[in-house]
């Protein structure tokens, strides 16, 4: 069932250790290693996905599951992959470097004091307003219908999630401010575990079975709240509750939170406004886009996570050393990563959307009709993919930079596009046009930010780039045409699935091989 995908991820990973040599970076190693974990991550998310889709389908219940749970989504991928440690890690490693340990440590205290107490309130008051917030997310819904009703009570169960993940995020960041990079990357798997335990388990206990996933996304928030603070623990950092937590050190990062987390989180809130969108549509739109998503999801968490994990520490140091050009040169080690794997990643998505969504999720209860519907999805959200990329690189840059006004800008203009394409593609194209708008907008954002940076002198392009550039198009057109010409014998099978990944990884590696990329690039160690 997962094999495919594992595979696809091998072939992936074969080919990161290849050009990175393995032994020399120990940027490049921690990469690998945040990948590697994210990897399994994604595979076990995979797995739940699957398990949903064959043991619920696609109908009222499913998408009043997946419009509810575009909120603890939401925060997962806010806090989880990056954009809460995006705004924390450069704090932190400025006031690390400027102060003892004691009064590091008492900073931290005082945070996650700070942080108790309002997500603590906040989780309260939106369990109390779920409704409006069911309505507000997935208007489509008729207010108090059966499934407006079933949405409200899931929103309700995994609301404290939001509680267990901002805690998580926090008690992560400190773990990466010390370079301890491996529990953060595998916490996330904790809420995979937790949901496909609750389908296998728990589904004969509740009336209506799909409240059985909303209790194992609240069990899995909890376990990944307990993870981190064990690790915290073990290494002596374990943040304590304070009576006074207010001073112009706290406030002051705290103001500094809100419009980074912003401007890191523009792509996601594009997500929840298409479920919105969405849930005036037929039934299942709001399914079918998810779904898509998720494997969307796949690419840019492994690569574009990893990546932001291990830049972000080197981003804050070189900015705090005032060394202008190895920050550069960080930009552009992410940048090459990006377009060497990204661009690859994009065509395969378009391409092979439709067997890889028929072999994970085909089934008596996820239709072909599903799996056309979705893939359609799937293939106009793939053209966003390297949009999405560059802006999970590059806005690091912004938050080290403290440049927050300027990405909170770019990402008004980015949800303003989204909005305004997504209700005129939508019209001729329905969900697809939802998803189309998504990958346009992001892929805005992501020239905004690059221009920027490059006209400030922030990012200086290495000369190597147009080289590069070339070789990735001559092996992208090889790799291309390897997908088209196969196309002509398509079948819906693993075995097509596995024979397209393998002559399509093939025929990209010969690309490089003939332009001469491995001759001429080499790993830079100085990062």
């Amino acid at each position: 069932m997962l094999l495919n995908a594992i595979i696809v991820n091998c072939l992936t990973y074969l080919k990161t250790a290849y050009l990175l040599r393995l032994s020399l970076s120990k940027s490049s190693k921690s990469t690998l290693l945040v990948g590697s974990l994210t990897l399994f991550s994604r595979l076990l998310g995979f797995w739940r996905d699957v398990l949903i889709a064959r043991y619920f389908g696609v109908n009222l219940a499913t998408d009043a599951f997946f419009a509810a749970f575009r909120f603890p989504n939401l925060l997962r991928r806010l806090f989880a992959e990056g954009a809460f440690s995006q705004a924390f890690v450069p704090i932190l490693m400025m006031y690390k470097a400027q102060h003892n340990a004691h009064e590091f440590q008492e900073i931290i205290h005082k945070i996650a004091t700070y942080l108790t107490l309002f997500m603590l309130v906040m989780t309260f008051f939106c369990v109390m307003i779920a409704p409006i917030l069911i309505f507000i997310c997935a208007a489509g819904f008729n207010w108090q219908s059966q499934q407006h009703e079933l949405a409200t009570q899931l929103l309700q169960i995994m609301l404290p999630y939001g509680f267990f993940i901002t805690l998580t995020a926090f008690m992560g960041s400190i773990l990466n401010t010390h370079s301890q990079f491996a529990i953060p990357a595998f916490t996330p798997a904790l809420l995979n575990i937790a949901m496909i335990g609750a389908t296998f388990w728990l589904i004969p206990y509740f009336e209506q079975p799909i409240i059985a996933l909303a209790v194992g996304v609240f069990i899995g928030g909890a376990l990944q709240l307990a993870l981190q603070l064990v690790a915290l623990h073990q290494l002596r950092l374990l943040p304590k509750l304070q009576r006074n937590f207010q001073n112009s050190t706290t406030q002051r990062m705290m103001k500094t939170i809100v419009p980074t987390v912003f401007a890191n989180s523009a792509t996601q809130i594009n997500f929840l406004v298409n479920t919105l969108i969405a849930s005036f549509l037929v039934t299942g739109s709001v399914s079918w886009l998810y779904y898509a998503d998720r494997l969307l999801e796949f690419p840019s968490g492994i690569l574009g996570s990893a990546l932001t994990t291990v830049m972000l520490p080197k981003l804050a140091q070189n900015y705090t050393n005032q060394e202008p050009d190895k920050f550069s040169q960080t930009l552009d080690w992410g940048l090459h990563l990006i377009a060497l794997l990204g661009i690859p990643a994009t065509i395969g998505l378009f391409f092979l959307s439709e067997p890889i969504l028929s072999v994970l999720f085909g089934s008596t209860e996820f239709t072909a009709y599903d799996v056309h519907a979705c893939a359609q999805a799937l293939s106009a959200y793939a053209l966003g993919l390297l949009g999405f990329l560059i802006v999970k690189v590059l806005t690091p840059a912004f938050t080290t930079c403290h440049l927050h006004a300027v990405a909170v800008r770019y990402a008004w203009i980015c949800l303003a596009m989204n909005l305004i394409l997504a209700l005129l593609l939508v019209q001729y194209f329905a969900h697809i046009g939802i998803a189309l708008a998504s990958s346009l907008a992001t892929s805005l954002n992501a020239l905004l930010l690059l221009i920027f940076l490059w006209q400030k002198q922030l990012y200086k392009p290495l000369k190597n780039w147009r080289v590069l550039s070339l070789q990735i198009l001559f092996s992208s057109v090889v790799l291309t045409e390897t997908l088209r010409y196969f196309s002509h014998f398509a079948s819906l099978s693993a075995f097509y699935l596995v024979k397209c990944v393998i002559l399509g990884g093939a025929s990209y590696f010969a690309g490089l091989f003939l332009s001469g990329y491995f001759y001429i690039h080499k790993t830079d160690d100085n990062f």
